[in-house]
């Protein structure tokens, strides 16, 4: 599938504005903000359009819309670059990726593991070995609006209680900078994941940040992006 100019515009537009705000995204605030420079009865009828597509759909009536599953994994698809992640996130992590001659391995990674944790506000977990399994920040997880409801909470508990075993599962399949989401996502349908593998002083783990479905993949994308590169460099 490939949208015209003026549909993928808003279909990103859309992404972008769920991102920041986890509500339903309708046609008079796009209108109003005229990015799109076009009136709100366009854009309603281009979001009819992209609903069609099953890119986007109305979680309840006279909502705006919100990303489906396909639609997150088109956006993956076809919106995601390889950024460059900007010098604040970069200096934060450089400066601790250069302690690792100077700390403990499984001190530095966890150090690491918190930092991004705050930087990002969601979880990060880390598998240090198939059964060594660490995570932090699953609070910020918790106040996002998605997990108001009971059920998202429980979910996310069920997935926290069997998280060895479902990072034992991740430790020989992730090979370099991954997403996951919706059904190919082992830490559950409302939860997005972005992995990788490291290696350090020939030891091997693997590194995420997981967070709702609605995460700013570009952010996270590119700071797993940037580690990846500094630990390979670390490795020299």
């Amino acid at each position: 599938m490939e949208l015209d100019k003026r549909k993928s515009q808003l279909f990103n537009t859309i992404v972008s504005e769920y991102i920041k705000t986890a509500e339903p995204v309708g046609s008079k605030p796009l209108a109003s903000k005229g990015k799109l420079k076009v009136s709100s009865a366009t854009i309603r009828n281009e979001m009819v359009e992209l609903e069609k597509y099953g890119l986007v759909c109305q979680p309840h009536t006279s909502a705006g819309r919100i990303p489906t599953e396909s639609g997150w994994k088109y956006f993956l698809d076809n919106f995601l670059k390889d950024g460059d992640l900007n010098s604040t996130d970069k200096k934060k992590i450089q400066a601790l990726v250069d302690k690792l001659n100077k700390t403990e391995l499984e001190v530095l990674i966890k150090e690491i593991a918190r930092e991004i944790s705050e930087m990002v506000d969601g979880a990060v977990v880390v598998a240090l070995s198939p059964n060594n399994v660490y995570y932090t920040g699953i609070a910020n997880i918790f106040k996002q609006p998605e997990f108001f409801h009971p059920d998202m909470v429980l979910n996310m508990s069920q997935i926290i209680d069997h998280l060895d075993s479902v990072m034992g599962k991740l430790f020989h399949k992730v090979s370099e900078p991954t997403i996951l989401i919706g059904e190919d996502n082992p830490f559950g349908q409302d939860t997005g994941v972005v992995l990788t593998k490291y290696s350090l002083n020939n030891e091997v783990g693997i590194f995420g940040i997981l967070g709702p479905v609605r995460m700013d993949y570009q952010r996270n994308y590119d700071i797993i992006n940037f580690l990846t590169y500094s630990f390979k460099n670390a490795e020299r």
